[in-house]
């Protein structure tokens, strides 16, 4: 063991109480609004040890993790995930701190005050309300491969059938079923639409979500939960209410990497539906998806390819160091010259993350190659997180043994297939539309062609 030096130890032993000693005076909770496009309140909570949280109640997200400095009157709030910053001056009544809001390269103007402010919820015209012309079941089941049990909710339309449906996937991270986003549930949405039209829809919440049960959600792979999309075509199979032949999988975003993935090993499958899915290996998805994102809120190019660069340097260590703790390091080392310390811990758990290193290694061409059943893939033209123009192609290239394979580019819509002005996830929360009309009747319309009896 190395001893720190006498003065470096009373440095170090007395370091935090000189950060309680900066901090205190503005210790507690403030709140302030931003404006970015529509208003989202937001309440910093600053203790006097340096650390903090911040809470976005109309997003419905609370507690995220943060670091507080102060150094005279400029108060610095560093987030971990998502990666943003909050600089502001305090005045000198300590009322109030003014200053900007820093997120993917873009900069909104931010007050904060002690007083709280009233929490409006967004608007969300599309969301479905009762009565509904359909029947809606709680569902649940196992999947023998886990051993995890699965709850969600088939809608079924009126009379005996059987009837077609359609399984929704989600997309990345733990989502629930209705896959809510900043109050947008866009499979409600589609589920609503669907059911209202003649097909049946199975939605369901992921693991550790809802009624379903955990496991190690953080631990498993993209391959995983295709044996939990596989367990629910499985359970729909053996309902008499259910044509057994007329089971598709629409999945949104990694949930149109996971539909393929089941419909290559099952030939009964009969239509698939890609909502922004990737035709390209994981490790070209988030550089490009980190351009894109920073040029879409305002960084120039330069920044913009920096930042591709550190996530494409990341990946190549991914790849070549299969040892996570030996990898750590190095991640932790590259990420942090080029995105900065607190960006860097976040996004090394990430990468280094067992669904990660599956992800960047799987190539979503092979699957839909197999896939014999009929295709759509969607994206939109705006999509900086799955990008149209490097995916689209790939996906089509794939598809070209498949005779019936559609590809469609939707112009103005972005990764949640939203109406969108630049398409960065920024936007996602301002705007009112859960799903453009385009795009939801694109999916419904060739849905029901392909859900009929044949």
């Amino acid at each position: 063991m190395r001893f720190l030096p006498r003065a470096a130890f009373v440095a170090a032993l007395f370091a935090p109480f000189a950060a309680m000693a900066q901090i205190a005076p503005i210790a507690g909770d403030w709140y302030g609004t931003l404006d970015a496009g529509v208003k989202l309140p937001l309440v910093f909570h600053l203790q006097p040890d340096g650390t903090a949280s911040v809470d976005s109640p109309a997003q419905k997200v609370a507690g995220l993790k943060a670091t507080a400095t102060l150094a005279g009157d400029q108060l610095t709030v560093t987030l971990t995930a998502p990666v943003a910053s909050f600089e502001g001056q305090v005045a000198g009544d300590r009322k109030s701190i003014s200053g900007q809001w820093l997120q993917n390269g873009g900069k909104l103007p931010l007050k904060l005050e002690r007083t709280p402010q009233a929490v409006v919820a967004p608007k969300r015209p599309q969301t479905p309300q009762p009565p509904f012309p359909y029947r809606a079941e709680d569902v649940a089941y196992m999947n023998p491969t886990s051993g995890l049990k699965l709850a969600g909710t088939l809608t079924l339309p009126r009379g005996e059938g059987p009837f077609p449906v359609a399984v929704l996937i989600t997309g990345s991270g733990p989502q629930d079923r209705d896959e809510t986003l900043f109050d947008h549930k866009p499979f409600l949405v589609l589920a609503d639409a669907l059911t209202r039209r003649g097909v049946a829809v199975l939605r369901v919440d992921d693991r550790g979500v809802g009624g379903s049960q955990a496991g190690d959600f953080f631990s498993a792979t993209t391959a995983d939960f295709a044996t939990d999309v596989a367990a629910g075509v499985a359970y729909l199979r053996g309902r008499k209410d259910i044509d057994p032949d007329r089971v598709g999988l629409i999945g949104h975003s990694e949930g149109g990497v996971i539909a393929p993935l089941v419909a290559a090993k099952d030939p009964r499958i009969a239509f698939v539906v890609l909502m922004a899915g990737t035709g390209v290996p994981g490790d070209q998805i988030l550089p490009r998806q980190y351009h894109d994102i920073y040029a879409a809120s305002g960084a120039g190019e330069t920044v913009a390819a920096k930042q591709a660069d550190v996530i494409a340097a990341a990946n190549a260590i991914v790849r070549t160091e299969p040892d996570q703790i030996k990898a750590q390091p190095l991640l932790i080392k590259t990420l942090t010259e080029g995105s900065g310390a607190q960006n860097a811990r976040a996004l090394t758990d990430l990468m280094n993350s067992t669904w990660y290193r599956a992800f960047v290694t799987l190539d979503p061409a092979k699957a839909l190659a197999q896939v014999r059943a009929p295709v759509l893939a969607i994206n939109g033209d705006k999509d900086v997180q799955v990008s149209a123009q490097v995916n689209i192609p790939a996906i089509k290239a794939a598809l070209a043994g498949n005779p019936d394979a559609t590809t469609l580019v939707l112009p103005g819509l972005n990764h949640l297939l939203q109406t969108a002005r630049t398409g960065a996830p920024s936007e996602y929360a301002a705007i009112e539309e859960t799903l453009a009309p385009s795009a939801l009747s694109t999916i419904v319309d060739w849905t029901l062609a392909h859900a009929a009896k044949r």
